[in-house]
């Protein structure tokens, strides 16, 4: 993955979720659902040009993620993984893109399960995120960045062959979530435990190696 398919990729998916977002925005009455609760009821309601919202967050992580690479630190850049770091570019637009267009769905229809189907939208990214969070080298930007990975490449590569494991193991289990009607806070624990497992981790591995074990 390069650079410019990043580009390539990103841009239209942009392109296409703002025009999704402007032919809806058209017909939504003026006020809209901004919030819907675990068990996908809506909760909370807001001005139409919140829809507006997503397309915006997905202009700047293209943005930044295109940016990123050339202010990192000499000795923390992307450049010894890079078709890695533009691969999980890619994978975070097409969630931000999936996201809209299920909230698109949900806004203008009211038909959506909004529940199910974010979380396994997010699911399924933090599998695709998981399945090359081991090939990472020490950065600013993407990881688990804790203060004991970042001080150490040996607590770095442990802990994100760990991640690998633990993102993927919750990724599946917030997809199966939504596939089989499973509570939402379920699929959500499962995903934020694939997450601190490791960061934990980094700090206990850390100090057994201060110690010498």
């Amino acid at each position: 993955m390069t650079k410019k398919r990043f580009l390539w990729c990103s841009i239209p998916m942009l392109v296409l979720t703002l025009a999704a977002t402007l032919l809806v925005y058209r017909h939504l009455p003026a006020t809209v659902p901004t919030h819907w609760n675990a068990y996908g009821e809506i909760d909370r309601y807001g001005p139409r040009g919140w829809v507006f919202t997503q397309p915006l967050l997905l202009a700047m992580i293209t943005l930044l993620w295109t940016v990123l690479p050339g202010v990192s630190p000499d000795k923390f850049r992307v450049g010894s993984f890079s078709a890695t770091w533009w691969y999980c570019g890619i994978v975070v637009a097409a969630l931000l893109a999936y996201i809209q267009v299920v909230l698109l769905w949900g806004v203008s229809t009211g038909t959506m399960p909004m529940a199910r189907a974010l979380l396994g939208g997010i699911g399924a990214g933090i599998v695709l995120l998981g399945n090359v969070i081991g090939k990472v080298k020490r950065n600013f930007w993407l990881g688990v960045r804790t203060p004991w990975t970042l001080a150490s490449d040996r607590v770095w590569y442990a802990t994100h062959r760990l991640a690998g494991k633990t993102m993927v193991a919750g990724g599946l289990v917030a997809l199966g979530a939504a596939l089989f009607g499973l509570p939402f806070h379920f699929g959500i624990a499962a995903i934020v435990i694939g997450a601190l497992v490791p960061a934990g981790f980094s700090l206990v591995y850390y100090k057994r190696l201060e110690r010498g074990l």
